[in-house]
């Protein structure tokens, strides 16, 4: 940018040259305004129609940071991903479950123990197995194993609805984890669920949208989906942080029937305990142009599988089926691993859920 403007560590974009801050005036279509905003089109690329409806009325210390244009988000594009669990995870993971040993699999499948052996460990369905009596065995749907094992992916799930959500993924410890980043467009207050290993695109997603984070949300407190808490507290030291865990100050502690705006948003919360204690998943509702809700669920459900539980599945399931899968058909699951998928989806396809 031409005047003597910077950009932005985080986000790589422009700053508003510092030159251009004393100019501003509350005042709508006041001269000063009217040359800030056809500065700004001219050297940033943002058309002064957008800004005129909501920008000139911001704070002078906010105009100071990195900006960007105000105007609506570009639709969201969710990353095709391939399945959190693959056929040998689903199986091992049963297996455990319900104290099936491998060999008493591999009967039920009608496969050697070598076959079967192969089959966990490749996640490659294994010639000739016979699915209905080992999923009987192992408490799964046979016909919904039978699609994952042929490689059934969640179908695209419409990112347009949502413009204003971000899926963040981060790798760390030979794995990837999402976080979220959602917002208001008119506040431009925003709430983060989860953190991921790294802070570094979260920063980048605040600086591009001008965003005000608010709130963070921890679905469960594994050091996955934590790694990064340290690093978004000490630059956004005001933000609220609400989890269910038992262990965490008492003003962080949710309590039964909160909720919490963001702008228009409203998130909801609901205990999905099982794969962990303190299991949490927040429902997001009052996106723009009646999007359909949204449910963060950390790793209480994935795309055609479920977080371990050992022996804690029965519960985990039944929190599954009371409250996730008994909302809406058209409700948006952002996971904690995996693809993006629907209640809908998961009702047809899980093998989990028979």
């Amino acid at each position: 940018m031409g005047g003597g403007g910077g950009t932005t560590e985080a986000s790589g974009w422009p700053a508003l040259t510092p030159a251009l801050t004393p100019a501003l005036s509350p005042r709508r279509g006041s001269p000063a305004v009217i040359r800030v905003l056809a500065t700004i089109e001219r050297e940033e690329g943002c058309p002064a129609s957008i800004l005129r409806g909501e920008a000139v009325m911001r704070p002078l210390a906010v105009w100071e940071t990195p900006f960007r244009c105000l105007g609506p988000a570009p639709a969201a594009t969710f990353p095709r991903m391939t399945l959190e669990d693959s056929l040998g995870d689903i199986l091992r993971k049963a297996r455990t479950s319900t104290h099936t040993t491998p060999e008493a699999a591999a009967t039920e499948a009608g496969l050697t123990l070598a076959a079967y052996a192969a089959m966990e460990d490749s996640g490659q369905l294994a010639a000739h197995t016979q699915f209905s009596p080992l999923c009987r065995r192992l408490s799964l749907c046979d016909m919904k194993l039978e699609r994952i094992a042929h490689g059934w992916l969640p179908a695209d799930v419409g990112a347009g609805q949502w413009r204003e959500l971000r899926t963040i993924t981060t790798a760390g410890d030979g794995m990837t984890v999402n976080a979220f980043l959602v917002w208001d467009p008119a506040t431009r207050e925003a709430a983060l669920f989860d953190t991921g290993f790294d802070a570094a695109p979260i920063f980048a997603l605040i600086g591009e949208f001008g965003l005000q984070l608010r709130h963070l949300f921890i679905t469960h407190s594994h050091g996955d989906h934590v790694a990064a808490i340290g690093p978004i507290r000490q630059r956004f030291p005001a933000v609220a942080l609400h989890s269910g865990s038992a262990h965490a100050p008492a003003a962080q502690r949710l309590t039964p029937g909160a909720t919490f705006a963001v702008g228009a948003l409203q998130v909801a919360f609901r205990e999905t305990p099982g794969h962990a204690d303190d299991g949490i998943t927040y429902v997001i509702t009052g996106w723009p142009g009646g999007a359909p809700a949204v449910a963060v669920v950390g790793d209480a459900i994935f795309a055609g599988s479920m977080g371990g539980a050992r022996d804690l599945l029965p519960l985990a399931r039944g929190k599954v089926i009371e409250h996730i899968l008994s909302l809406p058909g058209p409700t948006l699951i952002c996971p904690g691993h995996g693809p993006l998928t629907t209640v809908a989806q998961e009702q047809a396809n899980n093998p989990w859920f028979p």
